[in-house]
This record gives C-alpha cells, sequence and structure tokens, in this order.
C-alpha cells in the first residue's frame, strides 16, 4: 500500500464521484479506478459500492476514511515539525478548536504567545468535538478548547473562561422590551440551536438551561456556525442564544443581544489535555489561558 493508494480513496470517498475525484486528483479515471480496486485488493474488504444510484461507502470504508486522514494528517505533520526544527523553533503546539469558541479570547491569547515565546509555532485546527477528542487520544493534538466537559478517561477537562449567556434578538422584536428576558418568553418563540455534533459543547450546556426550564422548545433550525445563527435570528426564524463575548465581536446591527433575566447562566469554556505530566511549552500555554481569563 502507498500513500497515493490513500489519497486516492480519500477523494473518491469524499466526492463520491469518480469522475468528480479523477479531476480533483489531476489523473484519469480508470487509473484511478484501478488503484482503488488495487487497494480492496490489499486489505481485502469492499471500501466503496458502486449502484445505479451512484457511489456510497461501506462500512468497512468509513472506518478506513477515518484512519486514512489520520494517517495523512500525521505524515503532514510530521514535514511541517521537521521544517520548523530546521528554522529554529524549539517545537510546535497543535490546538484543536470546538464550539466556535469566542474571537475575542483566542486572538488575546494568541497575541499573548507571539509576545512572551515567539518562538513556539501554534497550529490551529477546527473540528466537531467527537474529532477532537480522537485526534488527542491519538496524539494529533497537544490541547484543546471546547464547551463540552464530558470527556473520556485518559483526558482532563479544565474549565478557563466563563461568559454570560444572552439571547440573540432580531431588531424591533417583542421581547426586546425586556432589558433583562424572562427564558419562559424566550421559549415562546421558535429557537435558532446549535448543531448537537458539530457544536456538542454548546448543545450540552444550553439543554442543561433548557431542561432547568421545563419546557420543551420549538427548533427552528439546527446551525453549525455563530454567524449562520446571526443570520437566520436577523431574518426572523427565531430566537438564539450566544456568548456575551461572542456576539459583542460581530458588531451587528440587526440582532440585538439581552441577558437572561434570574440568576446569569454562564458558558464555560474547557481546556482539555492528556491526562499526563505536560511538557514545559504546554506548561507555559495554559498558564497563558488563565491570564486571558482574567
Amino acid at each position: 500500500m502507498e500513500l497515493r493508494h490513500l489519497r486516492c480513496f480519500i477523494a473518491v470517498a469524499e466526492e463520491l464521484h469518480f469522475s468528480r475525484a479523477a479531476e480533483r486528483l489531476h489523473i484519469e479515471q480508470s487509473p484511478l479506478s484501478r488503484t482503488i480496486k488495487k487497494l480492496e485488493s490489499d486489505l481485502g474488504v469492499v471500501l466503496l459500492e458502486r449502484t445505479s444510484r451512484g457511489t456510497r461507502l461501506t462500512w468497512a470504508g468509513q472506518v478506513f476514511l477515518e484512519d486514512a486522514r489520520r494517517v495523512l494528517l500525521s505524515l503532514e505533520q510530521a514535514k511541517a515539525n521537521a521544517k520548523a526544527a530546521a528554522t529554529g523553533y524549539r517545537g510546535t503546539l497543535r490546538i484543536a478548536l470546538s464550539d466556535g469558541i469566542a474571537r475575542v479570547r483566542l486572538s488575546s491569547l494568541l497575541a499573548l504567545c507571539r509576545e512572551e515565546e515567539p518562538e513556539v509555532e501554534i497550529r490551529l485546527s477546527e473540528m466537531p468535538f467527537s474529532q477532537q477528542l480522537k485526534g488527542l487520544h491519538n496524539d494529533l493534538y497537544d490541547v484543546g478548547f471546547t464547551l463540552a466537559d464530558e470527556v473520556e478517561e485518559g483526558l482532563i477537562a479544565e474549565p478557563v473562561w466563563r461568559d454570560p449567556l444572552v439571547v440573540a434578538v432580531p431588531a424591533r422584536h417583542p421581547l426586546l422590551a425586556h432589558k433583562r428576558v424572562p427564558l419562559d418568553e424566550v421559549l415562546s418563540y421558535p429557537l435558532v440551536l446549535c448543531h448537537p455534533e458539530v457544536c456538542a459543547g454548546c448543545n450540552q450546556q444550553l439543554e442543561r438551561l433548557l431542561r432547568s426550564a421545563g419546557a420543551q422548545p420549538t427548533v427552528a433550525e439546527h446551525v453549525a456556525t455563530h454567524d449562520l445563527m446571526l443570520a437566520l435570528v436577523a431574518a426572523g426564524y427565531g430566537i438564539g442564544f450566544s456568548s456575551a463575548a461572542h456576539i459583542a465581536a460581530c458588531k451587528t446591527t440587526d440582532v440585538i443581544a439581552r441577558p437572561l433575566a434570574g440568576h446569569s447562566f454562564m458558558l464555560t469554556t474547557y481546556l482539555l489535555r492528556p491526562d499526563n505530566e505536560p511538557s514545559e511549552q504546554l506548561s507555559s500555554f495554559i498558564r497563558r489561558v488563565g491570564k486571558v481569563a482574567t
């Protein structure tokens, strides 16, 4: 098995169309088909099935796709690490991001890192929470940020940032009559909520809040990004939730932020890392995370 076999398989698996995959790889379709057949023969499994409706991954193909991506990512990281070492870097911190971490927090942290330890390269990767967990277990990342605290054995989740939860309301909406909006009135309108898989941590924390209200909300849409939530709220599809830090950085005029009435509900950001002794560079990074929180 060669690395080009993996690259060919990933292209077909992502496109689910041999012709488009061949164009993406800048090769002819016939040699691409032969490469996939050779790969399946080497593995002794069927990875892709062609039907009258198109091409689809088998279950074996889905499992192999995740591992193939991990192999290529590890190779790219190894090449990048070697180049960084050759130019004088003492090391690289690989940071995974999930749940759309607030830009103002992240910008302050990265600026502090550049100021205090500019020779350490920082590499950021955005992904769903489930993929972050796998990456931390497989040593693809040194540390991660997420809004989820339900981690697996071998990982540590440390609360580092807490931001007030606010309600995102369209301009000229009846809820804006309240300076602090009662949660039960929010729930009388359709909601635009974060996607439970793409934004698992944010979804977990919001579900706790909604369960505390003892009501079954009407969900207009689940979205994968904060920007899409704001767009749908501005268009009148429903009411959204955000952190005060996150929505302040957007500077939008067609969506107004209001705090919730009663007890202040906080969105907590967690730092995830393997449960072992952190390196000197990671320890310094964690200390800077604490500085940004103050």
